[in-house]
């Protein structure tokens, strides 16, 4: 099994086709929902994603089969005053997990946001994702605390 990695292309008609597909992938599991992607969605998320100059999408590729996905955005650490990159997707496929492909792509994240001078990457991930969790925990992610006294950082979130 060859695995490369790339940062996608949004005009390329197979990164598109790809991110189409992990994204909704994605979505259909339990970590991700249950549900496929809303059609308008899946047939704009590339476009939308091209429109915005902080996104960045990579992907991993199995002797040419796409296995894996991450759409990451930058950020800003004002406590830091340099560039973040958030983690905002990260999907392996079910046939390839537990092979070191989210390492791969994590290297290659990081890799990426030390070009851009950032001081830290960030993610998010549910509580019950004991698998991605034991990932992250590997590749050096812990959760975010200012100190022992302020407990860990929780995500919220509020639909508009």
């Amino acid at each position: 099994m060859s695995i490369t990695t790339k940062i996608a292309n949004y005009s390329n008609d197979l990164d598109k086709s790809s991110i189409e597909f992990l994204l909704d992938s994605y979505a259909r599991d339990d970590m991700g929902g249950g549900q496929p992607l809303d059609k308008k969605v899946k047939d704009s998320v590339v476009n939308e994603l091209a429109k915005i100059p902080h996104a960045f999408s990579v992907l991993a590729y199995s002797d040419g089969e796409s296995v894996g996905l991450a759409n990451c955005f930058e950020s800003f650490s004002t406590f830091m005053c340099k560039p973040i990159v958030n983690i905002h997707d990260l999907v392996v496929t079910e046939g390839y997990r537990r092979s070191g492909i989210s390492q791969l792509m994590l290297d290659k994240i990081v890799e990426i946001a030390l070009t851009k001078g950032c001081c830290k990457v960030t993610l998010e991930v549910l509580g019950n994702n004991e698998a991605a969790k034991s990932a992250y925990s590997k590749f050096g992610f812990e959760g975010y605390r200012i100190n022992q006294d302020t407990g860990i950082a929780q995500y919220w979130q509020k639909i508009i």
